[in-house]
């Protein structure tokens, strides 16, 4: 990178901190006189485009309820309101995302050539990542995640995270993922969901191993009408552990400089979820609230139907250095 690239980068470095310390200020301020409905920036947004999954996770919190998918058009209209609005990362979700690999390629290429996002990303099984994807796609994509609740196969399928994948394993799935992230230059992230079945395991080995840029351990959560109660497609009550299974989970895993917890308490508000519609939806209350969409309705109304917990995001780490360029993840 030449030195006019790099002073530009430290300016516009240096704008963004100043927007976001505006943003700040403006908030504290109508806190401080109990302002409601004021205009928040949706920095970073996760789109869950589909519902559809190949595996079955048991406690899977964003359920098989539609089988809606957004043409490629409407799609870019909505992220291009949502980079308009602030946006400055995005994450694409599921069900899982790789089922509609064209699809899937073409807005993570979208974001980055044609939006100048810093920062895209992907969380998935794993299972139906493959080279050319990465080969066509992967120059404009930062983070791969693979969801991994546990290193033992009996386990796993107990979890119900196994799909039909031609006998290759979700641990085998895993480990070919990270390596084509490492040939292609994607950083490779880990989510784990800590429940019932793995919180008494010792991961600390095969995480140091795999050498994740960040690995993101949840507490299994239950959400109404997704996992849990009437209309549910899940039932999550057998998965559920307590609060000091969690710590001790943490405190068996304290030596991973990578670890990146988030209770049941940091998760609830301070996620950005936007639904196969491009609809905000707002777990305030236990359940999943959709908004109207931002297609409809614009970012800012939408945004305000969201519940989302700005203070919480920053508090949870929610801005990190998510772009791969750069450099090096601070800890």
């Amino acid at each position: 990178m030449n030195i006019a690239k790099k002073m530009f980068r430290i300016i516009e470095t240096m704008l963004m901190i100043f927007c976001y310390i505006s943003k700040g200020i403006e908030w504290l301020y109508n806190r401080l006189l109990g302002n409601a409905g004021t205009s928040q920036i949706p920095l970073s947004v996760n789109y869950h485009f589909t519902r559809q999954c190949n595996y079955s996770c048991k406690f899977c919190f964003h359920t098989a309820k539609t089988s809606h998918v957004l043409p490629i058009k409407e799609v870019k209209r909505g992220l291009k309101l949502l980079s308009d609005a602030g946006m400055r990362k995005i994450n694409f979700s599921g069900g899982e995302p790789f089922l509609y690999p064209k699809l899937l390629g073409e807005m993570v290429r979208f974001c980055k050539e044609e939006l100048d996002l810093e920062s895209v990303t992907i969380v998935s099984n794993g299972s139906k990542v493959n080279e050319s994807w990465m080969l066509e796609y992967g120059y404009w994509l930062d983070i791969l995640a693979v969801s991994c609740d546990s290193f033992r196969d009996e386990t796993n399928h107990k979890i119900g995270r196994r799909g039909e994948n031609k006998g290759i394993t979700h641990l085998q799935s895993l480990k070919r993922v990270r390596d084509l992230c490492s040939e292609h230059g994607v950083r490779f992230k880990l989510n784990t969901v800590v429940n019932r079945y793995n919180f008494d395991e010792d991961m600390v080995e095969e995480i140091q191993s795999l050498k994740p840029c960040r690995w993101k351990v949840f507490q299994c959560l239950a959400i109404e009408a997704e996992n849990i109660g009437p209309g549910a497609l899940r039932q999550v009550e057998e998965f559920l552990i307590t609060d000091e299974e969690w710590t001790h989970f943490l405190d068996r895993h304290s030596s991973v400089r990578e670890l990146v917890p988030e209770s049941n308490e940091m998760m609830r508000n301070s996620y950005l979820i936007l639904d196969e519609y491009m609809r905000f939806l707002d777990n305030t209350g236990g359940s999943k609230v959709p908004s109207k969409s931002i297609l409809d309705v614009g970012v800012e109304h939408a945004l305000n139907k969201a519940g989302f917990d700005e203070a919480m995001f920053f508090n949870r780490g929610g801005r990190y250095k998510w772009s791969k360029e750069e450099g090096p993840l601070d800890w």
